[in-house]
């Protein structure tokens, strides 16, 4: 069992998570329960599926847990694509936005590999 708060990964998902509800507080009011609650969902469930994976016995279940968070973090990418296409944030805000989730994906398919060399 590994202490999640402890991983970087966990660290920087969870700071965009924060960025992301911060950034969706703009968004139109008919969006509050769509691409909002679905933005929300998504960055949320990186650093969740993180944590529960840490909290599980196994390497190999951890890694299962981080695989999901990938498919959430490659959810979010579209919903940001989405969000600036559609002008409910600034050509800016996406690129920042973009930028750090496409670090937390490094980080995180690193991190995968890492556990999969050592299950």
């Amino acid at each position: 069992m590994r202490n999640f708060k402890e991983l970087e990964i966990w660290q920087q998902s969870h700071q965009l998570v924060i960025k992301i509800y911060k950034a969706t507080i703009g968004f139109p009011e008919e969006e509050k329960y769509g691409l909002i609650s679905q933005m929300r969902r998504s960055a949320s469930s990186i650093p969740m599926n993180i944590a529960e994976g840490c909290g599980r016995g196994s390497d190999k279940e951890l890694r299962r847990f981080c695989e999901i968070a990938m498919g959430s973090a490659s959810e979010l990418e579209y919903q940001l694509i989405l969000s600036e296409e559609l002008a409910y944030i600034s050509k800016e805000s996406y690129e920042s936005l973009n930028s750090d989730l496409l670090v937390v994906k490094k980080r995180l398919n690193v991190f995968i590999q890492f556990l999969r060399r050592s299950s």
